[in-house]
């Protein structure tokens, strides 16, 4: 065999084979065990992309199967994997932590002035920040948790009638969103709901999780609400403002999963990017992973328990006239024996064909626009034929 190719034998319960990341991989649809030798010259990741996706397995689907090597369309650039190695100074970040912002007594005039200051100056640094005492009762937050769990750790069978990247139905799971436009996947399973302005028929969401995360959503809602008027008022203007321009209907939820890692620097759980909407709102658990990129290097977003991570998406940079700031960030690929859960909910505008573009009020001789106007069409349309890779999006629109 030449330096280029390798060779594994390995039979899945799905009758797949899975070859060495670092050499080359095939996998053999038919039901039988087969020896596969391919060199790296004839690797066809579009092929090995689609028989991936075809099977419905999932990430979860590998780890079950018990591969000790990762396919190696999950196999990410040197570039990318650079600045995972221990060790690495943007790894382990400065002595700077992502602030975490209580909301109690936020009906007060004195203490709501504090923290409306506390969160502009979050969102004009990090783009990111941690909010505890925020009202969702931690009941909700647990249920919900465990019901995503759950629905990731059923058998392939009963997940797969739900497998689509149709969100057509307001429902759909599956493995990484751009799966087929990223030089690489990375190491998760998705359970994606549409909550608002329509949201999917009750019916159609899990019954395993259904009552969660309508009650979730319900919770979350009504925080989104409280965040945006907070977010105004740092800005200066109504706090009606964003609601007005309908940035609290527009909702998807996801139930992200990140099993363990059998090779953990090879791949990531979530490539690097920036949100495109207006806020989310992000519960994670206790396993940890999150990071965000700040002054250059990577800042661990540690989990604090209770609390829910609030981030900046690029809308709201744009609308904002950069006043507050969309922050990179990524999911490390998961090295522990447990799973990571993590539950989001994106904040977007209803009205897809309203020009969107810095706020009037915003917008002065000493603070010309720094963006141009676009419609909500086109600005999801170009996010979405891309792959997730950063600040690409909001540079497109600047002046």
């Amino acid at each position: 065999m030449s330096a280029f190719g390798a060779s594994v034998l390995f039979q899945t319960r799905f009758g797949r084979e899975m070859m060495n990341p670092r050499g080359s991989e095939g996998w053999n649809p038919s039901p039988k065990t087969t020896t596969v030798t391919c060199a790296t010259q004839n690797y066809d990741r579009a092929k090995e992309v689609k028989r991936f996706d075809d099977s419905k397995v999932g990430v979860k689907g590998l780890v079950d199967s018990g591969i000790t090597t990762i396919p190696r369309l999950f196999v990410h650039p040197p570039e990318t994997l650079s600045d995972l190695k221990p060790g690495s100074e943007s790894r382990t970040g400065p002595d700077v932590v992502i602030p975490t912002i209580d909301l109690s007594g936020v009906d007060s005039d004195a203490r709501r002035s504090v923290i409306v200051d506390e969160i502009r100056r979050a969102s004009s640094s990090f783009g990111f920040f941690q909010i505890v005492n925020h009202g969702v009762p931690l009941g909700v937050l647990d249920r919900t948790m465990a019901s995503i769990k759950g629905f990731h750790e059923q058998p392939t069978e009963m997940k797969e009638r739900f497998y689509t990247r149709d969100i057509g139905t307001g429902v759909s799971y599956l493995s990484n969103v751009d799966l087929y436009s990223s030089k690489a996947a990375s190491w998760r399973d998705t359970l994606q709901l549409r909550v608002g302005p329509k949201p999917a028929d009750e019916n159609a969401i899990p019954e395993i999780c259904r009552k969660e995360v309508i009650e979730w959503d319900r919770e979350i809602k009504r925080l989104g609400e409280l965040l945006e008027g907070l977010l105004c008022e740092g800005l200066g203007v109504e706090a009606n403002r964003l609601k007005e321009m309908t940035c609290l209907e527009g909702r998807v939820m996801v139930g992200h999963y990140y099993p363990y890692c059998p090779q953990p620097d090879l791949t990531l759980g979530l490539a690097y990017h920036t949100d495109p909407g207006v806020l989310t709102v992000v519960q994670q658990d206790h396993v940890g992973g999150l990071q965000v990129k700040y002054g250059g290097v990577w800042l661990d977003v540690k989990p604090v328990p209770g609390a829910l991570v609030i981030n900046i998406g690029d809308l709201l940079q744009l609308i904002s006239n950069e006043e507050y700031k969309s922050a990179e960030h990524r999911v490390l690929a998961n090295s522990k024996n447990e799973p990571r859960v993590s539950l989001a909910v994106f904040f977007n505008p209803s009205n897809r064909d309203d020009l969107y573009g810095p706020l009037p009020e915003l917008i002065s001789p000493e603070k010309p626009a720094i963006y141009r106007q676009f419609t909500l069409t086109d600005f999801m349309t170009r996010f979405f034929k891309k792959e997730l890779d950063g600040k690409s999006l909001t540079n497109y629109y600047k002046l």
